[in-house]
């Protein structure tokens, strides 16, 4: 029988669930997936093994949800900006925005994606990549609206990902640190992009 794919919606995960999540992204983030058993999850988590499963359906379902709860809420936000009637600089500005604010409070999660996808089945890997297409059309769309209004020039697939590449390593090298806020390393992006994107 084929899998059927559930994407989580994040208003709709208990406190608990999300708490076991946020605990099992930094342990696979710090040691990897496969260095990690699920009842040292339980442990940090401080949930006993009956409990835990509760909760989760196995450590891939849990993997699972840690790449996608932050998907959701980064395409939620994006579908929101896109159809918000603000000019196409202010979406991109507004996009940069809610991706930054997004990353810095999932880092580890992202940490995860980048580093595991490759753990999980083929229906679970394909709908992981689905969920970064549907936000990279999002962009596209965005981008298309601009040089349709003459604002922006054409991009092409691969110009898009290249700048969606720029925002989503970000996580690799930006310091949580306070050097800079959220709000001023969103800005600096959105410059770099509305000059990428700009008619020259």
């Amino acid at each position: 029988m084929d899998e059927i794919l559930s994407t989580p919606r994040p208003d709709e995960l208990s406190e608990s669930k999300r708490m076991i999540m946020e605990v099992a992204a930094k342990l696979f983030a710090d040691k990897g997936y496969g260095s990690v058993g699920i009842s040292e999850v339980g442990d940090a988590a401080g949930f006993g093994k009956g409990a835990l499963y509760y909760h989760i359906k196995s450590k891939e379902e849990l993997l699972f949800d840690i790449m996608t709860v932050y998907m959701v809420e980064l395409i939620n936000a994006a579908r929101t900006i896109e159809i918000s009637g603000a000019s196409v600089p202010e979406r991109i500005r507004a996009l940069s925005h809610s991706f930054m604010e997004i990353m810095f409070a999932s880092r580890p999660e992202m940490t995860v994606c980048f580093r595991e996808v490759h753990a999980l089945n083929d229906v679970k890997r394909k709908g992981v990549l689905g969920l970064h297409a549907d936000y990279q059309d999002i962009w596209m769309r965005v981008f298309q609206d601009g040089a349709r209004q003459g604002v922006l020039r054409a991009l092409s697939k691969i110009e898009v990902k290249a700048i969606l590449g720029m925002y989503f390593y970000s996580f690799l090298w930006i310091k949580g640190d306070g050097a800079m806020t959220i709000d001023a390393i969103a800005e600096d992006f959105t410059g770099i992009t509305l000059r990428a994107a700009g008619k020259g």
